[in-house]
């Protein structure tokens, strides 16, 4: 009797099993790579597709993409310092309003908050009516005693528009706004009085300052 295997070649034999060998090699090496590509998948998949809340660190809200100002808006240099930004009337803004010097006094204290790091924040109040700020808030809110920055609205009416609308982009316009150097508008934060939300707040700003000078002009 004669043995099959006798009438295959023995090129075709050692063929076959070479391919055999490939294949389970692949396989092999297909496996490891999941093996290993697998935390890397985890994580994008928790990152963009499931979020959990508790991953969440900051408190403030990102601007995703950042908002551009235009230079020609305020009649004050945004680039190359952080800024804390907020829209208030002066006419309502006077002593015996506490809402409004609320936010003011927030920024004050952020700015002091971040110690040896303050030169590198500046302070904008945006004064929306145009009026003369109440001289008792300008002794406490100068830029001299308080490093803030009182500017107008710009009076090209086109401008002053296309201010307002960055402005009030995402709801955000009552809220303390954070420019980055570049001045973009990268993230917001809610006017509060609660100890623990201000040492949130303060917590982002001085992730912010610690982890990121690019551009800054100081």
């Amino acid at each position: 009797m004669i043995d099959k295997e006798l009438l295959i070649p023995a090129s075709q034999t050692d063929s076959a099993a070479i391919h055999s060998q490939t294949r389970r090699g692949r396989i092999q090496m297909l496996f490891l790579l999941l093996a290993c590509a697998s935390p890397v998948i985890a994580s994008y998949f928790a990152y963009y597709v499931y979020k959990p809340e508790g991953g969440k660190t900051n408190f403030g809200t990102f601007v995703q993409p950042p908002q551009d100002t235009n230079p020609a808006w305020l009649d004050t240099p945004l680039k190359g310092k952080w800024t804390l930004l907020v829209a208030r009337p002066a006419g309502e803004c006077t002593i015996k309003n506490e809402t409004c010097l609320e936010a003011l006094f927030l920024m004050r204290q952020l700015r002091i908050g971040v110690g040896r790091e303050s030169d590198r924040v500046q302070l904008v109040w945006l004064n929306t009516d145009g009026k003369p700020v109440d001289p008792e808030v300008l002794l406490a809110y100068d830029e001299k005693v308080a490093g803030f920055k009182v500017v107008n609205l710009p009076a090209d009416p086109q401008l002053k528009t296309q201010l307002l609308d960055w402005l009030n982009r995402e709801g955000a316009g009552q809220k303390i706004q954070l420019l980055d150097p570049s001045a973009a508008k990268m993230m917001y934060f809610p006017v509060s009085n609660s100890p623990k939300e201000f040492a949130s707040i303060k917590n982002d700003l001085a992730k912010l300052l610690r982890l990121n000078r690019k551009g800054e002009n100081l």
